[in-house]
């Protein structure tokens, strides 16, 4: 959320993500028991006003304060609502604390050790540092091979995109800038054991949420036209 919303806004902020999270709730058995969503016009402008909203902004520009437990709560619950096939939940996503942080450091610097050796000292620090940003850090991890095998890992990555998305909208609704970043680092060994992967699991990205420090004019998005195309019909010439 920015530094310099007012709390009134904020709070908006805030029942605005509540409203949009209680329309997927959660059963005693498992299933999901959604409340009526809002209708028509209402509903639409809420999604176009939030999904156009959402921007990346990149974790040094992400300072505390970051999402509370319950704000936390929310940007799961938005994540759970993804689509999976075959209810695998073939992804999860794993909080890196502030007291992790400089064994996430350790492992960046390592990382880039190992795949250059001459690396200065500036660079090693600089690789380290980016274990530091953003009040709110998480790992995505995609699972290739739990549940069913005939549900491949394309799939599955696809799954996880969708709730990564949905966080990053829910942490939009709630005021907080968001970015995604990967790198070399998610590959490597050290990385893998400090968070405890498994042979069959990909880490895919990490997740960062905080205020907003700066950010930049909102890009120019694609129009449908740039990336639609329609199959032409059976008795069309070629």
């Amino acid at each position: 959320m920015d530094a310099c919303v007012p709390t009134a806004d904020r709070d908006k902020q805030e029942r605005l993500a509540v409203k949009i999270c209680s329309t997927d709730q959660t059963r005693s058995d498992g299933l999901a028991a959604a409340d009526a969503p809002p209708a028509g016009d209402e509903l639409v402008t809420l999604a176009v006003t939030l999904m156009q909203s959402r921007q990346t902004i990149l974790p040094k520009h992400l300072v505390a304060p970051g999402p509370d437990d319950g704000q936390l709560a929310l940007l799961l619950q938005a994540a759970a609502s993804a689509p999976d096939h075959g209810r695998l939940l073939p992804w999860r996503f794993v909080v890196v604390p502030q007291s992790a942080r400089t064994r996430l450091a350790e492992v960046f610097g390592a990382a880039l050790l190992e795949r250059d050796p001459a690396a200065t000292a500036t660079q090693v620090e600089q690789a380290r540092e980016k274990a530091h940003r953003a009040p709110l850090l998480l790992l995505a991890v995609v699972d290739a091979q739990c549940g069913d095998p005939a549900i491949d890992l394309h799939e599955r990555t696809v799954s996880a995109g969708c709730a990564i998305q949905n966080l990053l909208l829910m942490a939009t609704a709630l005021g907080f800038g968001s970015a995604l970043t990967s790198g070399k680092a998610l590959r490597s060994a050290g990385l893998r054991a400090l968070f405890g992967l498994n042979a069959a699991e990909v880490a895919l990205c990490f997740i960062s949420v905080g205020s907003v420090l700066t950010r930049k004019p909102a890009r120019l998005r694609p129009a449908p036209s740039d990336f639609v195309s329609r199959l032409p019909d059976a008795d069309a010439s070629p």
